[in-house]
């Protein structure tokens, strides 16, 4: 086991001693883990340039480094001139090894290349302790190269953990190191 992910490891000897101090948990168990990242990205100008959609499975999956899959539409949308199987975006799910090596770098390396960066809303949890925020454009990433991109997407970024409250996930999210803006709760 020694290709653990570095944060992993973090969550493992620091992480858990820290949130059990915390909030007294009784067991380890109670501890609340990260289950998944989902990042989503809508490409509506997909509709007249099919293009769009591998460019943006192959810019998704270089971020990754998982295979990322394109979004299919359910129901035809006449005001959208949206018809039912058409793609439309490109999304992936990150679990295991490959969700903490993402989060390390989204951490450490993309967020700090954000123009005027000065840390992610907290405002973004939903009530059971997921957190989702959206980032602007692909290109704070490392592995795009802004030479080849011929379109600026954004994506939402969804991190699904065990926490029952907001401010258990709020807790755990910090100290995996996400810069919140305001430092409250």
């Amino acid at each position: 086991m020694n290709d653990q992910p570095r944060l992993h490891k973090k969550y493992n000897e620091e992480i858990i001693p820290n949130l059990t101090k915390q909030f007294s948990y009784k067991t380890v168990m109670q501890v609340p883990k990260l289950v998944k990242i989902s990042l989503n990205q809508g490409i509506s100008a997909a509709l007249t340039d099919k293009k769009l959609i591998e460019t943006g499975v192959a810019e998704m999956s270089a971020i990754t480094g998982q295979k990322a899959v394109p979004t299919i539409s359910k129901r035809d949308v006449s005001n959208f001139k949206l018809r039912k199987g058409n793609a439309i975006g490109v999304r992936v799910t990150l679990r295991g090894k490959k969700m903490y090596e993402f989060l390390d770098r989204l951490v450490s390396v993309s967020l700090p290349r954000v123009r005027d960066f000065n840390g992610i809303s907290d405002k973004g949890f939903d009530g059971r302790g997921n957190y989702s925020f959206g980032v602007t454009e692909q290109l704070i990433f490392p592995e795009i190269d802004i030479d080849k991109v011929s379109k600026i997407n954004g994506m939402d970024i969804t991190i699904v953990t065990t926490a029952e409250s907001d401010a258990e996930a709020f807790a755990l999210l910090k100290e995996f190191g996400l810069p919140f803006k305001n430092q409250k709760k």
